[in-house]
C-alpha cells in the first residue's frame, strides 16, 4: 500500500468511524440528515471532524490513481 494512502486509510477508520458503539457519529449525523433532524452547532462540527478524515482519504486515493495511471502511460511511450 502506498504511503500516501496509509495515513489517511488509518485517520477515516479511527476518527472518521469513531465512537464505534452504539454506532458511528457520521452515519448517525448522515441519517440524522437524510431523515431531516434539526441540526445544532456541534453536529455540523461532528460531521466536519468526523468527514475530513474521508475526504482526505478520498484525495489521496484519486491522487494515487492519477499518478498510476500517468506513469502507465509514460511506459507505453518508452
Amino acid at each position: 500500500m502506498p504511503d500516501r494512502i496509509a495515513t489517511p486509510l488509518m485517520a477515516a477508520l479511527f476518527l472518521g468511524l469513531a465512537p464505534f458503539l452504539p454506532e458511528p457519529h457520521i452515519v448517525e449525523k448522515i441519517r440524522w440528515l437524510i431523515e431531516g433532524h434539526p441540526f445544532r452547532a456541534i453536529d455540523i462540527f461532528d460531521i466536519l471532524m468526523h468527514g475530513v478524515p474521508w475526504v482526505w482519504l478520498l484525495v489521496a486515493l484519486l491522487l494515487t490513481a492519477k499518478d498510476a495511471i500517468k506513469n502507465k502511460k509514460t511506459k507505453k511511450e518508452t
